[in-house]
């Protein structure tokens, strides 16, 4: 059961996070050393969890600063180093003048709307059908309302809507399920949707 203090129960994250970078600090790394520990061992703890639960903001600044502390950090008596740039931008391509980490807020969506996306297309999977019959059983995902006491489950794949709105539309086959009035389907509108309003009959 997920309570009210949401990160207190995902406080596990940050103290998995925390005794890493600790036993790390131990070590002489390069930055190099660093970028690879933090990318593939980091930011890979919370990856199982985000991906069904919308972890707290508080909760996933904090394990930006503790990995950002741990990438400035100074080896010489383990004193901490100065932070040279944001970690704001340290999450930017390396194409643009970052080095790739993750922003952890960005990729909790993005794994949620992963799952999400299957409850869009996947209509004969488990996780559908009990979701639909339960919170959305007239709709589509995307009108679904938040409803009355929802799981804390709900509620974290609920958030992704206005996600995955920004980004979906129809590719258009034989027209059958597609309202061409109200669904995104048009490439070269903004909106995707016609401009025109639609004829009386």
């Amino acid at each position: 059961m997920v309570g009210r203090n949401k990160k207190a129960i995902f406080s596990y994250l940050k103290d998995h996070v925390w005794k890493k970078c600790q036993d790390w600090n131990a070590r002489s790394l390069s930055r190099a050393g660093k970028e690879v520990l933090i990318k593939s061992v980091a930011q890979a703890i919370p990856s199982y969890c985000m991906g069904a639960f919308l972890i707290p903001n508080s909760l996933c600044e904090e394990l930006e600063r503790m990995m950002n502390s741990f990438y400035w950090g100074s080896k010489k008596n383990g004193r901490h180093g100065i932070n040279w740039m944001k970690w704001d931008k340290l999450t930017l391509h390396k194409n643009r003048g970052g080095l790739g980490f993750r922003n952890m807020e960005a990729f909790n969506l993005s794994m949620l709307g992963k799952q999400s996306w299957k409850l869009l297309t996947d209509s004969n999977s488990l996780l559908t059908r009990v979701l639909k019959a339960k919170y959305f059983p007239r709709r589509d995902f995307l009108d679904a309302p938040l409803g009355h006491n929802p799981s804390y489950t709900w509620r974290s794949l609920w958030s992704t809507q206005a996600l995955l709105t920004m980004g979906y539309r129809w590719k258009i086959g034989d027209g059958s399920t597609l309202n061409a009035w109200t669904a995104p389907w048009i490439r070269t509108i903004p909106s995707h949707k016609p401009s025109t309003p639609p004829p009386p009959f």
